[in-house]
């Protein structure tokens, strides 16, 4: 992240007045870079345009999981180590079927996680970029880049200000993540 770039922070109390305040200022024009909240909102997910292709992937790992658990347990059972006993075929494969759901399960979980881990950049010792702490509380941040935002600062201002926000104000860079300025 550039540390000398500037950012205008609007802080909302509560998710209605954001999603009011986005959803004017996404007509105005203004180029939104990023939306802090403490859970997921519907409107502003579909707003931001944010597409995720990781259910795709979950997908493909589900069916190579199924593929390679079911190969796996023929060769192991079938075609290198056959068991002979009570007249019980070779190839049994409802026996397969119950290994096979739990392992498809276990692997798509862990490849899926290990997918968004990768995407999202987080992994151990990684310095988080807060831009205004009380966001990981119960604060709504809006967050704009002031060089992209294709509106005038005041403007932007007034409108977040009229829709509810209980702050307004300019943070250059990242530079206190545990403090807002």
């Amino acid at each position: 992240m550039n540390t000398n770039k500037k950012y205008l922070i609007g802080v909302f109390n509560d998710e209605h007045t954001l999603v009011d305040a986005f959803e004017k200022a996404k007509e105005k024009g203004v180029v939104i870079e990023e939306v802090y909240t403490p859970y997921p909102i519907h409107e502003i997910l579909m707003g931001m345009k944010v597409k995720t292709h990781i259910s795709h992937a979950a997908f493909f790992y589900g069916l190579f999981a199924v593929i390679g658990l079911l190969g796996f347990m023929y060769y192991a059972a079938v075609i290198d180590w056959p068991l002979r006993f009570g007249g019980k075929p070779f190839n049994s494969f409802p026996s397969f079927i119950v290994v096979t759901i739990v392992g498809t399960i276990l692997i798509v979980t862990l490849l899926t996680l290990f997918t968004f881990s990768v995407r999202a950049k987080i992994y151990p010792g990684k310095v988080p970029q807060i831009f205004d702490m009380r966001a990981t509380d119960d604060k709504f941040i809006i967050l704009l880049d002031q060089d992209q935002m294709g509106i005038a600062v005041p403007e932007i201002t007034e409108l977040f200000e009229t829709h509810g926000a209980t702050q307004v104000y300019h943070k250059i860079g990242n530079s206190h993540p545990n403090i807002h300025n």
